[in-house]
């Protein structure tokens, strides 16, 4: 499964549909990577600044990976950037 995202709400939510996926919960997720279940849900929310390496570990353990890439700007678009 191929996703795009482009903030921090959307990212969230890929996280959490994996994560519900896998018959994971918040709290089991969070406990594999050392994070508490409260600060998982801001995440999965999208509110939470949450570190670079903490974010590469859930998606360890998550299986899953992030590519990074130029954008494709022909579609003139720029759904998500509310940074």
């Amino acid at each position: 499964m191929k996703t795009k995202t482009t903030s921090p709400e959307s990212l969230g939510h890929i996280l959490r549909s994996v994560r519900k996926n896998k018959s994971l919960s918040q709290t089991e997720a969070g406990k594999s990577v050392g994070i508490d279940q409260p600060t998982l849900s801001k995440i999965e929310r999208g509110e939470s600044n949450v570190r670079i390496d903490t974010l590469f570990r859930l998606m360890a353990a998550l299986d899953m990976e992030m590519i990074v890439r130029p954008r494709d700007r022909t579609s003139n678009q720029s759904e998500g950037d509310n940074w």
